[in-house]
């Protein structure tokens, strides 16, 4: 089954389906390539895939062991490359609640930063750099 599905809006936007929900998402590009960046554009989605990734699995693993991570946070930063063009570093800080994690429980959340798929699907050339506030 098809993923997604996009169209150009022409001025540097896509518009992006997701075809099982019908959920849309405009990207732009990003002003220092000649966008208005009035909209994620593809690397900012990128980079942001990596967090979201991360806290998905990190619910998963929660539900499945029996903790909470509800009121999870995280801000990210995408550092770009200029020659190639490339994401050089995401930065995905990620501040939990007070819950009073268990070192099992921590050491679950650390694993899961190393091994989500998108982690595991970004090259060896972007650097993950990740800071967790318990």
């Amino acid at each position: 089954m098809i993923t997604s599905k996009i169209k150009y809006l022409g001025n540097l936007r896509c518009e992006l389906t997701h075809v099982r929900s019908g959920k849309v998402v405009v990207t732009d590009a990003p002003v220092d390539n000649n966008g208005k960046g009035e909209a994620f554009s593809p690397t900012d989605l990128a980079a942001t895939s990596l967090g979201a990734c991360m806290i998905t699995i990190m619910g998963i693993a929660a539900q499945t062991h029996g903790f909470s991570i509800e009121g999870l946070t995280a801000e990210i930063t995408k550092i770009m490359n200029d020659n190639p063009r490339m994401i050089k570093e995401v930065v995905v800080e990620l501040s939990f609640p007070d819950n009073n994690y268990s070192e099992k429980e921590k050491n679950i959340i650390l694993h899961i930063t190393k091994t989500c798929p998108v982690a595991l699907s970004l090259g060896p050339d972007t650097k993950q750099t990740i800071k967790i506030n318990f």
